[in-house]
């Protein structure tokens, strides 16, 4: 373990190695790396840990730079543990250059059966008997993180002394289709927010969405920049800022001409580029959703088609504004996106996966004991606030603050109210 320290505060380092698969505790092993936090002086020894689970999947966990509000909160009360979920930051990493050096893209897609809730609940497991023994810690679950607590209360409620989750409730039941069938609605209300706040951008948007319908455009990286990658913009609009950052990238994409300028191209490259740093989010991304017998079968896309006004002809070729698209991966991705590429084959193969593990026990979260309080965010667009709710109701003992003041990022952008006010909840 290694240690450091900034004024007021002191971080620690912890690499575990964990079972790829924990059904086989003596078969292949992957590390998972996790930064302790706490605040100086002796008082913090003997606080409780907060584990933090954060959003994704794919994503690697906080690097604190200061001034993180959530944080700086919840070190009044504890000690955290930010954890690079299996797969990310400094655990045993995936990308387009590790995982083919696992095999075929069978193997690939076997290997990658394993980074879903259930597995990172169980890692969590291990890290907080290696830690702390026999005594249960606090969760703090963002977005997916939330889905990973839910499955925690699920599997090794013994394991917490009590969850909080910010926008991460997920449907219980719910397979990705029906998850779709909700997001889509939510999505194209962001789009009619944002037009309705900024009416010039439909022109704008419809301009650029004709221009890419009969040019080949690329983007700097190499990758075709067609009128659905254009879409894919719309995962902005979720966050508290991405209305805002979206009519600054249309203000002016042809400025003054015919082409698009290399400005506006970088810029799109820019709010794209993540796919590349966390390519796992878009190969697991559906699988977080699959339980029990049938495959998602790139749900997104299939469901995209009972949606019409989401069509680019609708724009392209009527008078229709173009909507931008939202928290979906789509099949063209892997083979448009030079990142994902590589990884297509195993991709597929995920998305044909023909059953898979329970993620949630509702039985058992009917008898909960385990003290529960949620943020959900009324306007949230990437978890249904529906499918959130029924499953407050199902949690026994669950408290929620439903609120529209907040987006998907409230523990980002106003962290210390956030977490303040889920901590005072009576």
């Amino acid at each position: 373990m290694m240690s450091s320290r900034r004024p007021g505060t002191v971080f620690a380092d912890h690499t575990f190695a964990v079972p790829l698969d924990h059904d086989e505790p003596n078969g292949a092993q992957i590390e998972v790396y996790a930064r302790e936090v706490r605040a100086g002086g002796q008082a913090a020894e003997g606080l409780p840990w907060l584990l933090f689970l954060n959003g994704g999947p794919g994503f690697a966990c906080l690097r604190p730079l200061g001034g993180e509000g959530w944080l700086d909160r919840a070190l009044q009360d504890y000690r955290v543990l930010l954890l690079d979920q299996r797969g990310t930051g400094r655990s045993t990493p995936l990308d387009r250059r590790s995982l083919p050096r696992i095999g075929s893209p069978a193997e690939q897609a076997a290997h990658l059966a394993h980074f879903r809730a259930d597995s990172i609940v169980r890692d969590a497991e291990l890290i907080r008997r290696r830690l702390i023994g026999d005594e249960p810690w606090s969760v703090l679950g963002q977005s997916f993180g939330g889905f990973c607590t839910v499955t925690y209360l699920s599997f090794a409620p013994e394991g917490l002394a009590e969850a909080f989750v910010t926008g991460g409730l997920p449907g219980l039941t719910a397979p990705a289709d029906e998850v779709y069938q909700t997001l889509y609605p939510q999505v194209a209300a962001k789009n009619f927010e944002h037009y309705a706040r900024h009416p010039e951008d439909v022109e704008r948007a419809v301009r650029v969405a004709r221009h890419l319908s009969v040019n080949e455009v690329t983007l700097p990286t190499g990758r075709p920049f067609t009128v659905e990658v254009f879409q894919s913009l719309g995962n902005m609009l979720g966050h508290s800022t991405g209305s805002k950052e979206l009519h600054y990238l249309l203000e002016d994409p042809f400025g003054g001409g015919d082409d698009l300028t290399d400005a506006f191209l970088f810029q799109v490259e820019a709010e794209l580029s993540w796919t590349a740093a966390a390519p796992l989010y878009s190969l697991v991304h559906e699988a977080c959703y699959a339980q029990g017998e049938g495959a998602t079968a790139w749900s997104a896309q299939r469901v995209r088609a009972r949606f019409p006004e989401f069509d680019p002809a609708v724009a392209v070729d009527g008078d229709g504004p173009l909507l931008f698209t939202g928290e979906m991966i789509y099949p063209w991705m892997f083979e448009t996106d030079p990142s994902l590429r590589p990884l297509r084959d195993a991709a597929h193969l995920l998305a044909e996966r023909p059953s898979w593990p329970a993620l949630y026990d509702v039985a058992r979260l009917e008898r909960n004991t385990v003290p529960v309080t949620a943020a959900v965010y009324y306007n949230d667009m990437y978890v249904a606030r529906e499918l959130s709710m029924s499953t407050a109701r199902t949690i026994k003992g669950a408290r929620t603050w439903v609120t529209s003041e907040y987006e998907h990022d409230g523990l980002r952008a106003h962290g210390d109210v956030v977490l303040d006010h889920l901590l005072s909840m009576p």
